[in-house]
């Protein structure tokens, strides 16, 4: 088992998080990535590095999902056959959840150490998780309660893939759980104890910023409807004027609103890279069955049961809308991580010096100290 811990900037919490892993499991073999801290740091990675864990550093900041990939493709290189569970250097994660993890790994699944959010928990954290968790849901089908743990253990026949899967920063962990399904891998979660410090003040995620990474997907859709929508109501008003003939501009507006938003959605928002025929025909069916159901629902809503038009609509084109993308993500496109191809990119970064100096090797980054793995 190889137990992977990116870090940036870390404390010595990194240190006494070593200590009790090589203490608890000293069959275990620990691989700690430096996501570009810089010299002010040498002392604490010599420490880790003292404790019995290899180290790996960038010479720059590259995110959390480069510094993961590089590790997958050192335990590829260096520990092959073994699971991987990743863990936070912040102490947030505890060893005993640390090797429950381990021990829940299994062929084709990641596990999650999810938390349950009891106690005092940062606000900024129970919201995220929680938009997250509901974002998740709606795009996936599964219900998780902690979809931003850094806990997270995977078996050897994964690291290929997650490797492939894209993102480097934050977002890069979300679209692992995203792209899961669509790759036939597995998503189990085992509950963890949790441990907020000093109000969390240690994390490096940017509210706003790695937000807007993790939920990009979904933003573009928006943008790509949005898009469509525009195309749709400038066809009808321009053709209508230029035709007279208002049928027709409503016909083939739509038709071309549609085309523009099946090349947006395909080429832009879930970067498909399947037969282009077959994801048009899965569009058509789709585009047809929304169609019907929004005449059928509001048939009903307003015709039926009495309601209101207007609110009717509004409640009916949005759950039709995130159906859309929940059908789109899952059966209509296919994302680059679930087709066979070269590993995404920040899987192989360049191995640097201590003083950040770029070295020979072709690998991660500069391997500090003698390779050590026991049992």
């Amino acid at each position: 088992m190889l137990i992977l811990i990116p870090a940036y900037e870390p404390d010595l919490r990194l240190v006494q998080l070593i200590g009790s892993l090589r203490a608890q499991a000293p069959e275990a073999s620990v691989l700690v990535v430096d996501d570009g801290s810089g010299r002010a740091y040498d002392g604490v990675f010599d420490l880790a590095r003292h404790g019995g864990a290899e180290v790996l550093r960038f010479g720059e900041n590259r995110g959390k999902g480069a510094a993961l990939k590089s590790g997958f493709a050192w335990a590829a290189e260096h520990r092959p056959g073994e699971a991987v569970v990743c863990a936070d250097c912040d102490g947030q994660h505890s060893p005993t959840d640390i090797l429950r993890v381990a021990d829940a790994v299994s062929r084709g699944t990641m596990v999650l150490g999810g938390r349950r959010f009891t106690g005092p928990v940062p606000a900024r954290s129970r919201f995220g998780n929680a938009v997250s968790r509901q974002l998740f849901r709606l795009t996936t089908g599964l219900s998780l309660h902690d979809t931003q743990t850094g806990l997270r253990g995977y078996p050897p026949d994964l690291l290929e893939w997650l490797q492939r899967v894209p993102g480097d920063r934050f977002e890069y962990e979300a679209n692992l759980l995203f792209e899961a399904k669509a790759a036939g891998v597995g998503v189990t979660e085992i509950e963890i104890e949790t441990i907020y410090l000093d109000a969390n003040s240690s994390s490096h995620f940017r509210p706003i910023r790695d937000s807007a990474r993790i939920y990009a997907p979904l933003l573009a859709f928006v943008g790509s409807s949005l898009l469509a929508a525009a195309v749709d109501w400038a066809g009808v008003i321009a053709l209508n004027a230029a035709l007279g003939n208002l049928p027709v501009a409503i016909v083939v507006s739509r038709v071309c609103s549609a085309w523009v938003n099946f090349r947006v959605n395909r080429e832009v928002v879930f970067g498909d890279r399947g037969d282009e025929r077959t994801a048009l025909k899965r569009y058509a069916a789709l585009a047809a069955g929304v169609l019907a159901a929004n005449c059928a629902l509001l048939t009903l809503l307003v015709d039926g049961l009495g309601f209101a038009l207007i609110p009717s609509k509004l409640a009916v084109e949005t759950a039709l809308f995130v159906a859309g993308y929940v059908v789109q993500r899952r059966s209509v496109f296919r994302t680059p991580a679930s087709v066979a191809g070269a590993p995404a990119r920040g899987a192989g970064p360049a191995m640097v010096g201590p003083a950040g100096v770029p070295g020979p090797e072709p690998v991660g980054a500069q391997r500090q100290g003698p390779s050590r793995r026991t049992g």
